[in-house]
């Protein structure tokens, strides 16, 4: 099947204090998707372990277009879009009982090898009849870049811990999601609904580092973007850039 269709009743404790889906929950969601589908494709974990290589999230690109809230029925389909440079593109859409499209997510992402942790472009690693060209999002996600002219404040420090890791022995891509949430004030991230997300993987973090997060916002037209960034010793761990 090139596309991989699930059903979910949105549970309480992925909602927010307006009863809407949390963007990191969204991605959790997605990523337990994106894995069941490249299993039953042939390129799933257990494949590509043989060969000790892994894939490693590295973009994602997600339009809110209306946020489920909790109890609602919604069905997530996903599909993978093939060799896009260096990127392996796959897309996603969230919909609601009539077909609405409520989500809408394009990610993109690498191959790692586990021990030399060089990235791996096989361009034999899928078969072809697996791909499926359709677009939820015609672009890929974008690089996401901290604004040149506001300042950015430091706004906490996070160390790495036993919940935020994941069977990788790294960070798990929502955590970061959760992490950039938090850097935004309360009133804004429960009250107004985040329209779109894109967020930037740049360095894995692990058990023990200590993240410090940054965080610049710019009132644009077409609402308020909140940019986080994540440094350990200085490098950047990641950013990403919320539109409210």
């Amino acid at each position: 099947m090139k596309k991989l269709i699930q059903h979910h009743t949105i549970p309480c404790y992925d909602t927010d204090a307006s009863w809407r889906l949390k963007p990191a929950s969204f991605m959790n969601l997605a990523q337990e998707a994106a894995g069941q589908h490249a299993v039953h494709l042939g390129f799933g974990y257990d494949d590509l372990i043989v060969t000790n290589t892994a894939w490693i999230l590295s973009r994602v690109h997600i339009e809110f277009v209306d946020t489920p809230k909790w109890r609602d029925d919604v069905t997530l389909t996903t599909w993978h879009k093939g060799l896009d440079r260096l990127f392996y593109i796959r897309d996603f859409v969230m919909t609601d009982k009539e077909g609405n499209a409520r989500v809408k997510a394009t990610t993109s992402w690498l191959v790692l090898n586990l021990e030399t942790r060089r990235l791996v472009r096989d361009p034999d690693l899928m078969e072809e009849g697996t791909v499926c060209t359709e677009n939820v999002i015609e672009t890929p996600a974008d690089k996401v870049v901290m604004p040149k002219d506001v300042e950015a404040e430091h706004v906490m420090d996070h160390m790495v811990a036993y919940s935020d890791v994941d069977m990788l022995g790294h960070t798990n891509n929502a955590m970061y999601m959760q992490w950039a949430m938090d850097a935004v004030d309360y009133v804004t991230a429960s009250s107004m609904p985040v329209r779109q997300v894109t967020i930037n993987f740049n360095h894995e973090t692990k058990a023990g580092d200590c993240v410090s997060i940054y965080r610049a916002s710019v009132r644009k037209e077409d609402g308020i973007h909140v940019y986080v960034e994540g440094k350990v010793d200085g490098t950047s761990s990641f950013t990403v850039e919320i539109v409210f």
